[in-house]
């Protein structure tokens, strides 16, 4: 399966949860971090864990495990790295404050 492919179901998968200002950046040829960042808001604490867990769920349904997971427990900016794909779910004061949007905006956005 392609980062595409994982991108648009963690996508799907933040879209159940409610999750809000989603942003697919494909990183490839920019970064060796990533192919690719899923960057998300949601409203609290309890809502951007319900989104980490989903988001989870649906990757191992498809036998995509997480790699690491970091910011869970305080729930402001939860990263989930899946390997070619990271996903970032922020609350939404820490994504203004660290605006990835910004900072990648030479990765093309995937619709």
């Amino acid at each position: 399966m392609d980062f595409k492919e994982i991108c648009y179901i963690v996508k799907d998968a933040i879209e159940d949860k409610k999750g809000e200002k989603i942003r697919i950046l494909d990183l490839k040829g920019i970064s060796s971090l990533a192919d690719g960042f899923v960057i998300a808001s949601g409203n609290n604490v309890n809502q951007l864990r319900a989104i980490a867990d989903n988001v989870e769920e649906k990757l191992a349904k498809r036998n995509i495990y997480i790699h690491h997971r970091e910011g869970y427990q305080t729930g402001e900016w939860i990263l989930l790295d899946f390997g070619g794909v990271i996903v970032h779910l922020f609350n939404k004061e820490k994504r203004e404050f660290y605006d990835l949007d910004r900072i990648w905006s030479d990765a093309k956005e995937i619709v």
